[in-house]
């Protein structure tokens, strides 16, 4: 802990002298909207996912005939980004292994007439670029992502939490939509109940900019009911300014012992940044973080198939009347 402390202090002090080089040499520089980085984190245990998650990774737990990180790099390609940063773990190889080409195996495929079983995949690892960045310390979400700072740059990035699973249009491709528009960090939210709101980080607004859309004023990480500011939980999608990363670096542990990303929203906003709240509604995330989650992610997506939709009803009809 004595050394965590120090090492933070050390980057206080070393940000704020090159900051202060950096600003004063380059006042009229502003960060590049040319969004086109989404750094996810998956170095987490998966405990809520145990025991699977001993030696699968609950990113690659299957929902229908994918693995859910399949459907996160579908959202990532179809909103225009085509760089996926992995924050991970040595346990996590198996992502890796899954999106990239393995040739003996597609031309044992080729061989047997059994390609086409491969063609999604194989889409998406032509179109997008995958890195791997580890976290030795599992200190937080917002360590995570202070571990993609030299892979980002001085450029606006996405975030997205591996967690929350989208069967409908790209979440992420609307805030990179609104935050071009207003020049500023975006987050998702929804509504949530209120008996729900000490599981997530919840919203401030402060004025709303158009149908939902709003500007905030602050984020509180998992509050009570009774002083939650609103129902509006964040849902895993972000967009965030490289101011993020300065922010990151001038908080300390919260939640938890860790530092929070929520925390570092709130720094953007103390240092004078605008951040966007876009309510995302009619778009229902799955929390496949945890085995009730996942398993009615699962039971939507089989709904919703065009192959599988109809014997499912016909299961469930049938289990229902039992």
């Amino acid at each position: 802990m004595k050394q965590f402390k120090f090492f933070r202090l050390y980057n206080i002090l070393f940000f704020t002298l090159i900051s202060s080089v950096v600003h004063a040499e380059n006042r009229d520089i502003s960060p590049s909207f040319n969004i086109n980085k989404v750094i996810i984190p998956s170095a987490g245990l998966g405990t809520r996912c145990l025991p699977w998650t001993k030696s699968i990774p609950k990113e690659m737990l299957p929902i229908g005939n994918m693995p859910a990180f399949q459907f996160i790099a579908k959202e990532v390609l179809n909103s225009g980004v085509y760089n996926i940063i992995v924050i991970a773990n040595d346990n996590k190889q198996a992502i890796s292994h899954y999106f990239s080409h393995q040739a003996n195996f597609e031309n044992i495929l080729y061989e047997r007439g059994k390609e086409h079983l491969i063609v999604d995949v194989n889409k998406i690892i032509d179109a997008l670029q995958f890195s791997y960045i580890p976290q030795p310390e599992l200190l937080g979400t917002g360590h995570a992502i202070l571990m993609a700072q030299d892979a980002i740059g001085y450029e606006y990035f996405c975030v997205m939490f591996p967690d929350e699973v989208f069967f409908t249009r790209p979440a992420l491709g609307q805030l990179i939509a609104i935050a071009k528009k207003y020049r500023a960090s975006v987050i998702a939210v929804r509504e949530v109940p209120m008996e729900h709101v000490s599981r997530y980080g919840v919203i401030t607004i402060q004025t709303e900019l158009e149908e939902n859309v709003f500007e905030i004023s602050d984020i509180v990480e998992k509050p009570t009911i009774e002083k939650a500011p609103s129902n509006l939980a964040t849902c895993g999608r972000y967009v965030f300014s490289p101011t993020m990363f300065t922010a990151l670096k001038l908080i300390g542990p919260g939640y938890g012992g860790e530092i929070q990303y929520t925390d570092g929203v709130r720094k953007l906003i103390e240092m004078g940044e605008r951040v966007i709240a876009v309510n995302l509604v009619g778009e229902q995330p799955h929390d496949i973080g945890n085995t009730l989650g996942w398993l009615g992610a699962n039971i939507t997506y089989a709904m919703q198939h065009p192959v599988y939709s109809s014997p499912i009803r016909e299961l469930c009809a049938g289990l229902l009347t039992e």
